[in-house]
């Protein structure tokens, strides 16, 4: 079996290295014309460090990151409102959560692949069937033959919009801004995730590496994203902890990055005859849990562990069985969330702060441990 992957994004190389490990030969046709350590951090959750355990990469990545062991939200002031204790994981499953930058996790990735290549500046334009195989077509002018794709190309997904034309990207109305600062935070923070909600923003911030900061921030908009400006971004935050308004300053407004925060509302069907979606392509989420690669990486996992077991289709509804319910979990979730911390109302935000205040510690837990366990298979 040979497989195209389309996209090098963390899941289409996750899965790639995933594949050689059960001797299936791949091939990665990624849109960029170079690969650059370029984007801002990531958190790698319980369950995704349970994957690179399994596939040889724990070590590596956790020597370039940071171990988180808390994650909290907070007041704008910092004043926390809920706690997170992910030592228990920690324990249960060997593994710890890590704060790492994404240019460096993938690097670290595509390191790992032996015989996989990557094709360069292959913008994938078409997917045409011609009897059992298909053609593929690229911005550059390629055409390739390939029997069995598999679509990692992100929310935007041209393998999706292909095989599965009826689909709708949700817009949540917030503008995303995400950073990567030289800044040395107090001890008591270097080993935590933070979150610190206000009325219609907040503000996240975690070490990825030493006195390496990666923050996001996060802004509700009525009717157009313009309302959201860069430039605004201090003043958007002024009534916030000392702390976080020092972080927006310490960072070079040309490397902040910008984004509209959407999701692919929830869809059944992942895979048609040899074609199959995987990470954003099939399930992109919000980023409040912080789970959109995650859930990619356990894609990787469980659809090699599929392909080594079954033939194609099979292994394509076996994978989307096990995959699928959780995956729209989380996005359910995450969107929830996204419009629970951005509550306008004074009175229902006062609620929704004494709700997180009270809720017991065990719920915390039991939700996570839903969220890190990974598919029986």
């Amino acid at each position: 079996m040979s497989i195209d992957i389309i996209g090098a994004g963390i899941g289409g190389l996750t899965t790639a290295i995933a594949l050689e490990q059960k001797g299936i030969e791949a091939r990665i046709l990624e849109q960029a014309k170079q690969i650059k350590p370029v984007g801002a951090g990531i958190i790698l959750a319980n369950n995704a460090m349970q994957v690179y355990e399994k596939l040889g990469l724990r070590q590596v990545i956790e020597e370039h990151g940071n171990p988180i062991s808390a994650m909290h939200i907070t007041k704008a002031n910092l004043e926390a409102l809920s706690k997170i204790d992910l030592s228990c994981f920690e324990q249960k499953n060997n593994v710890k959560n890590i704060a790492i930058h994404r240019g460096i996790l993938q690097q670290i990735l595509i390191d790992k692949l032996e015989s996989t290549k990557i094709k360069l500046n292959h913008k994938l334009t078409s997917l045409d069937q011609k009897e059992n195989n298909y053609v593929l077509k690229f911005e550059n002018g390629a055409q390739i033959q390939s029997s069995t794709i598999l679509g990692a190309d992100g929310l935007s997904s041209v393998v999706r919009q292909h095989i599965f034309p009826d689909n709708h990207i949700r817009h949540a109305n917030q503008i995303c801004w995400r950073g990567v600062t030289d800044y040395e935070l107090p001890l008591k923070f270097k080993n935590e995730l933070n979150e610190a909600w206000g009325t219609c923003e907040r503000f996240g911030f975690v070490q990825i590496a030493k006195n390496k900061v990666y923050w996001y921030a996060l802004k509700s908009f009525e009717k157009s994203k313009n309302e959201c400006s860069i430039d605004d971004l201090e003043h958007d935050f002024n009534t916030y902890n000392p702390m976080i308004k020092n972080i927006i300053r310490s960072t070079k407004k040309e490397h902040i990055n910008t984004a509209e925060i959407s999701d692919l509302k929830p869809t059944n069907v992942w895979h048609k005859e040899h074609v199959c979606l995987i990470g954003d392509a099939a399930h992109a989420t919000t980023p409040n849990m912080g789970q959109g690669a995650c859930q990619a990486i356990e894609d990787a996992f469980v659809l090699s562990e599929c392909l080594s077991r079954y033939e194609t289709r099979q292994a394509f509804s076996e994978y989307q069985k096990l995959r699928l319910p959780k995956a729209h979990q989380v996005v359910k979730a995450s969107w929830t969330i996204g419009k629970m911390a951005h509550i306008k109302n004074p009175i229902a935000r006062t609620l929704r702060n004494q709700m997180l205040r009270l809720t017991p510690e065990f719920v915390n837990r039991n939700q996570n441990k839903q969220i890190f366990q990974l598919a029986n298979i």
